[in-house]
């Protein structure tokens, strides 16, 4: 099964009408394993800020998390594990695998953040995280 399944199935996937705006597994060195069409192009530098703040928790709160040129306000996530951002009415999640990062966007309607911890949380299940 190829990474693309995992996004395209996987993360992209309906749960009880909420689905994720866009999705991506990458490298820790930054290469793009599998995207869904959404995903927005990123700068390489924008992975590194990203991989050095689960290296360095907490580096990207002063400035702000920047995926596709767009800026998120850092909030809560879990140190070393999971960084969360939020811009206006949508979000950013990025967990960090033993094998890569995972990122999801998404726009908050009902659940949104709880929604990509669901998600997520069937990864975990699979054995995947």
């Amino acid at each position: 099964m190829s990474w693309q399944v995992y996004v395209d199935d996987h993360l992209m996937c309906d749960i009880e009408g909420n689905h994720l705006s866009s999705a991506a597994i990458i490298g820790h060195d930054g290469s793009v394993w599998a995207q869904s069409e959404t995903f927005p192009k990123f700068k390489p530098e924008e992975i590194a800020a990203i991989m050095n703040d689960f290296s360095e928790p907490g580096t990207l709160a002063p400035t702000g998390l920047y995926l596709g040129g767009s800026k998120y306000m850092v909030i809560q996530g879990e140190p070393g594990a999971v960084i969360r951002g939020k811009k206006g009415p949508g979000g950013v999640t990025v967990k960090k695998t033993g094998l890569g990062i995972i990122s999801s966007t998404r726009v908050f309607k009902y659940r949104g953040t709880a929604y990509c911890v669901q998600v997520y949380g069937l990864l975990n299940e699979w054995k995947w995280v």
